[in-house]
């Protein structure tokens, strides 16, 4: 990632990681309200405005990951190639992010990802903005698929699809992970069940639980 890069720019990424896991470290130790930014400084060993030239709030230390990725889905929609469909596309995607093991998709076991995910989800401050950033991954969806000629009301649709299903997924993945099991243990499982989920996008609920 740093490669090709001049020391400058090392530098500036080497002290946004060693924040991020320090904030990461201290939150898990003693909870997100009881950690203050001025603490957090002390450990990385920099000043408390450093930590506010590089993150807006305490919170983006937290949740800075996570909001890096808010536009994967418009923007694999966007790139995909000619003649692939929207849901083909984000399949494709979702699948080699299993594949790759990225934390974005809840294929990462590390302490520092399930101390962040566990953070997220016992703080209501956190939890809410986090959900505040999948409304945000709809809009730039259907904005994208507006771009291209679709209706909005329709675009609205087939985004709440799109980035609906591709949640359901990641909250298993995360569920599995904070139940104990390895993102080695449950990537097959993960890719099958993607595969599924994307087949009912790709040809539609039909008479999927029809009633006997």
């Amino acid at each position: 990632m740093t490669e090709g890069m001049g020391l400058r720019e090392r530098k500036k990424i080497q002290t946004r990681r060693r924040l991020l896991a320090e904030a990461a470290r201290l939150f898990g130790e003693r909870g997100f309200d009881q950690v203050s930014v001025a603490e957090i400084a002390e450990a990385a060993d920099v000043s408390k405005m450093t930590v506010f030239n590089y993150f807006d709030s305490k919170e983006d230390l937290v949740l800075a990951p996570m909001e890096e990725h808010i536009g994967d889905v418009a923007q694999v929609v966007r790139d995909r190639v000619h003649g692939e469909s929207a849901v083909a596309g984000v399949r494709r995607h979702f699948l080699a992010a299993v594949e790759n093991r990225d934390p974005s998709v809840g294929m990462s076991d590390s302490p520092v990802a399930l101390g962040l995910l566990q953070l997220i989800q016992q703080t209501p401050a956190l939890l809410t903005r986090a959900r505040a950033f999948f409304a945000r991954s709809d809009e730039l969806l259907v904005d994208v698929l507006v771009e291209e000629g679709e209706d909005r009301a329709v675009a609205r649709i087939v985004a709440a699809q799109l980035i609906g299903t591709r949640n359901a997924l990641i909250s298993e993945n995360h569920r599995r992970l904070l139940a104990g099991e390895s993102a080695e243990a449950i990537a097959s499982g993960a890719a099958v069940l993607a595969g599924r989920a994307f087949d009912l996008l790709e040809n539609g609920l039909g008479d999927f639980a029809t009633r006997a």
